[in-house]
C-alpha cells in the first residue's frame, strides 16, 4: 500500500531544521505577552513539572473493497511515559521516555517511544512543534493480536494558532506559566501540518511518507470554578489535504482538549486528556488514519530564576526585542 524510497538522513535533518528554525524566527518577529486582568502570568519565574504521560501515535488500515472489509489498527507497544517539562518565558520544552517497567508498554526490550515538543509565545500567537519516533508495534483487529517488534514510525511537525479573544488565556490549557482568573473562550484557527514515515520493516512492505496539510478552526473556553480550580475544554474539526507517496486525498481532523487544573503561585497540578485525529475521506482505498492519544498528570513548582539566566535572557531580549 505504501510505496516509496526511503527518505534520507539530510532530508530529515533538513525538515527538522526548517520547522524549528521558522517556529523560532516567527516568534521573534513580536512582543512578548500581553498583560490583562482576565489572567494572572507567571512570565518571571521558572515553571518545573514532573508528569506521567499515556500517549501513542496509532494508525488504522481501512479498506471498503466490496469483497473484504478491513479495519486493522497498528498500536505502539510503548505508550506510558514518565517525563519533566520546563517552562521560562516564550519556552516550552519537554522530554518524555516510556520504560518498559509500566503497565501499558508491551513488547521486548527493543521497542522504543521517544517525543519532543515545544511551543511558543508571542501576544495572540502560539508555535508548536513536535517530534514523535517509535519502534515496536502491534496489529490489532476483531480477531487477531500480532506483533510487529521491527516496525518504525517518525513523525515532526507542528501547528500555529491564533487566539482572537484577549480575554482567554491559551496558555493556562498548554502550560501552567499562566492561569485564567475569569472565565473566558476563544475562537481559535490551527494551521497543522506533519510528516510520518512509516516503515513495516518486513520483506513485503516498503516504507511510506505522509504529509498532513489541514485548517482547523475550533473553540476553547476556561470555567474558572474558584481562585484556585478551573476546567479548560476545547473542539475543532477541520479538514485539508492527505499526500501518501504522491498521492493526494482529502482529510479531516478532529480535536478534543480537556483540563482539570489546580493552582497556587507556587504549586500547581493538573490533569489533561488531548486527542488529535486525521481521517482520509471514504473514497480512499485503502485508508490511513492517523490518531494522537494523550492523557496527563502533572505536579510542579514555580520559582524565580537564577540571576544568571535572568541576565542572559535580558541581554538577548535587549538587542533582539522578544
Amino acid at each position: 500500500m505504501l510505496i516509496t524510497e526511503k527518505i534520507n538522513s539530510n532530508k530529515i535533518v533538513k525538515l527538522v531544521y526548517t520547522t524549528f528554525f521558522t517556529s523560532i524566527f516567527g516568534c521573534f518577529a513580536q512582543n512578548d505577552s500581553i498583560r490583562n486582568p482576565y489572567f494572572k502570568s507567571y512570565d518571571d519565574k521558572i515553571t518545573a513539572s514532573v508528569y506521567y504521560l499515556d500517549t501513542s501515535n496509532s494508525f488504522q488500515i481501512a479498506s471498503d473493497n466490496p469483497e473484504t472489509k478491513m479495519y486493522v489498527n497498528l498500536i505502539p507497544n510503548r505508550r506510558e511515559q514518565i517525563g519533566f517539562n520546563l517552562n521560562y518565558k516564550i519556552i516550552d520544552v519537554g522530554f518524555g521516555f516510556a520504560p518498559k517497567f509500566l503497565s501499558q508498554n508491551k513488547g521486548d526490550s527493543h521497542s522504543k517511544h521517544f517525543n519532543f515538543n515545544t511551543r511558543f509565545y508571542l501576544k495572540k500567537w502560539m508555535q508548536s512543534f513536535t517530534y514523535i519516533n517509535q519502534k515496536g508495534f502491534y496489529i490489532k483487529d476483531d480477531n487477531i493480536t500480532a506483533q510487529l517488534p521491527s516496525m518504525r514510525t517518525m513523525k515532526i511537525g507542528g501547528s500555529t494558532a491564533y487566539v482572537f479573544n484577549d480575554k482567554f488565556s491559551f496558555k493556562t490549557l498548554v502550560s501552567q506559566n499562566e492561569w485564567q482568573t475569569k472565565s473566558s473562550g476563544s475562537f481559535i484557527p490551527t494551521f497543522s501540518f506533519y510528516y510520518t514515515n512509516l516503515d513495516l520493516n518486513t520483506p513485503d512492505s516498503s516504507p511510506g511518507d505522509i504529509y498532513v496539510f489541514t485548517l482547523a478552526p475550533s473553540y476553547f473556553y476556561n470555567f474558572v470554578i474558584s481562585d484556585r480550580v478551573l476546567i479548560g475544554a476545547g473542539l475543532a474539526l477541520g479538514a485539508g489535504l492527505n499526500l501518501i507517496d504522491k498521492d493526494t486525498s482529502a482529510l479531516y481532523q478532529a480535536d478534543f482538549n480537556l483540563k482539570l487544573a489546580y493552582n497556587k503561585d507556587r504549586f500547581f497540578a493538573f490533569a489533561t486528556l488531548n486527542t488529535i485525529s486525521f481521517a482520509q475521506d471514504d473514497k480512499v482505498d485503502p485508508r490511513l488514519n492517523d490518531h494522537i492519544v494523550t492523557l496527563k498528570i502533572s505536579a510542579g513548582y514555580r520559582f524565580d530564576p537564577p540571576k544568571k539566566v535572568k541576565e542572559v535572557y535580558d541581554k538577548v531580549n535587549d538587542k533582539i526585542g522578544l
